[in-house]
C-alpha cells in the first residue's frame, strides 16, 4: 500500500521516477507543560488563562499546522513501568529528551547514505513528560469491551488479523482499501503522515487530516443547546460522522454522532464498519476490528494554552462497546513550515492484490478445500 509521507526542510528524495523538493520541517518538540504538577499520579485540568488571539469576526483563532508526529510514539494504554503515573520522573525525562529526535536522525542518515528506507517511511517521536496518551479511565487502560462487542471484534477480519485467508476484498478493512481510518482514530497520532490543519471561516472550522486527506468540515452553532436542531436524521450516516461546534468560553467543544455503524466481520464490504481505534496507534488493541455501534458519540475539546500549543481532548462513548467511555488528551504543538503532500495511496495499493493471490496460492498448493484452479 502506498502512502506519501511529509518530507522535510531543504531534503531531496527520489524514488522510482519521481522527485520532489520538501518544505517540511520536524515539529518541535510539544511546548512546555506547565500543568505538570509535583504528585505525577494527578492529571490537573486544562490551563484556561491564556487569552488566544481572535479571528476577525470575534472568535478564538485555532488556525495553522498542527502536527503530532512529536507525540506519535506515545502509547494510548498507559505501559506497566509507569504504574499510576500520568508523568514521567525527571530520569525517565532527561532519558526521553536524548532518545527525542530519533526520526529525524533516521531521516538524514538515509539522506546521508543515499538510501531510502524506514527513515523516510516512519516519522513518530515522543516527546514532552507524558507516559500515555489516554487520561481517562485513571488506570490508564482502556475499558473492556462488551463480550458481544469482545465477539465481533475477534470475528473481525483485516489485513492484521492472524491467520486470515485473504479471497476479496470484503477482507480488507477500510484503512487497508484507502477509503478512510474512520473516527475518532483519524484524530489519533499513527506512525506517519501526522499533519492537522485547523482553518476557520464565519460560522465554520475545518479540520484537515494529513492521512487519506480527510477534511472535517464542522458548523459552529451558538450553544449546545441548537445542535439537536441541526442534527441528521439517525438513518444518515458517514465514515466520519457528523460534527458539530459551539465555544465555551476560549475552548471549542465539538459534537459528532452519526458514525457509520458495523464490524470487520460481514462478507459483504457494504455491511463493514471501521474500528475507532487504529492499531498503528501505539499502545491500541490490534487488528482494527474494533466494532462501533449506532450510539457512539465523540465529544472534543480544543483548548489554546498559549500562541503555540493546544490542548486537545477526545472522549468516546459507545456503550454497546466499551463499558465505560474513555478520554484521551493530545498536546499539539504549532508548525506553520509544515506542509501535506499528495496522499497517493489508492493509486498505488497493489497490496490487496498481492494478499489476495499470495493468500490463493497458499491455498492452493496446500490442497486446501476451496483452493484456486
Amino acid at each position: 500500500m502506498t502512502k506519501i509521507t511529509t518530507f522535510r526542510t531543504g531534503r531531496l528524495m527520489a524514488a522510482l521516477s519521481v522527485a520532489a523538493l520538501a518544505c517540511t520541517a520536524l515539529t518541535a518538540p510539544v511546548a512546555a507543560q506547565s500543568y505538570i504538577p509535583d504528585d505525577l499520579t494527578v492529571m490537573p485540568p486544562v490551563p484556561t488563562n491564556f487569552d488566544p488571539p481572535k479571528t476577525a469576526w470575534g472568535d478564538p483563532d485555532l488556525r495553522g499546522m498542527w502536527p503530532i508526529d512529536n507525540i506519535a510514539s506515545l502509547p494510548m494504554n498507559r505501559p506497566a513501568q509507569f504504574g499510576d503515573r500520568f508523568w514521567l520522573n525527571d530520569d525517565e525525562y532527561a532519558a526521553r529528551q536524548a532518545q527525542y529526535g530519533g526520526s529525524d536522525a533516521r531521516y538524514a542518515a538515509e539522506d546521508e547514505s543515499g538510501t531510502i528506507g524506514m527513515g523516510h517511511w516512519v516519522e513518530s517521536d515522543s516527546s514532552g513528560r507524558r507516559t500515555n496518551l489516554l487520561v481517562s479511565p485513571a488506570n490508564g487502560q482502556l475499558p473492556a469491551m462488551t463480550p458481544e462487542a469482545e465477539a465481533r471484534y475477534r470475528s473481525g477480519r483485516s489485513s492484521w488479523t492472524p491467520n486470515t485467508q485473504f479471497n476479496w476484498t470484503s477482507d480488507f478493512d477500510t484503512w487497508d482499501r484507502c477509503v478512510t481510518r474512520g473516527f475518532p482514530a483519524s484524530m489519533l497520532p499513527f506512525r506517519y503522515n501526522n499533519g492537522i490543519q485547523v482553518l476557520q471561516s464565519p460560522g465554520y472550522v475545518v479540520i484537515n487530516l494529513e492521512m487519506i486527506h480527510d477534511a472535517r468540515v464542522i458548523p459552529i452553532v451558538g450553544s449546545r443547546d441548537e445542535i439537536a436542531a441541526r442534527r441528521w436524521p439517525a438513518s444518515v450516516r458517514t465514515w466520519m460522522g457528523q460534527s458539530i461546534g459551539y465555544w465555551e468560553g476560549n475552548t471549542l467543544v465539538i459534537e459528532t454522532t452519526n458514525i457509520i455503524a458495523g464490524d470487520s466481520v460481514p462478507e459483504n464490504s457494504y455491511e463493514r464498519g471501521p474500528s475507532p481505534l487504529n492499531m498503528a496507534t501505539m499502545g491500541v488493541p490490534p487488528w482494527n476490528t474494533i466494532p462501533t455501534s449506532e450510539q457512539a458519540v465523540v465529544t472534543e475539546r480544543l483548548t489554546m494554552t498559549g500562541p503555540d500549543s493546544v490542548v486537545y481532548e477526545l472522549t468516546y462513548n459507545d456503550p454497546e462497546v466499551f463499558v465505560a467511555p474513555w478520554t484521551a488528551r493530545l498536546d499539539w504543538s504549532r508548525n506553520d513550515d509544515y506542509s501535506f503532500f499528495e496522499y497517493a495511496c489508492h493509486e498505488g495499493n497493489v497490496q490487496i492484490r498481492n494478499y489476495i493471490t499470495a493468500s490463493r496460492a497458499g491455498v492452493e498448493l496446500s490442497g486446501a478445500e476451496g483452493g484456486v484452479e
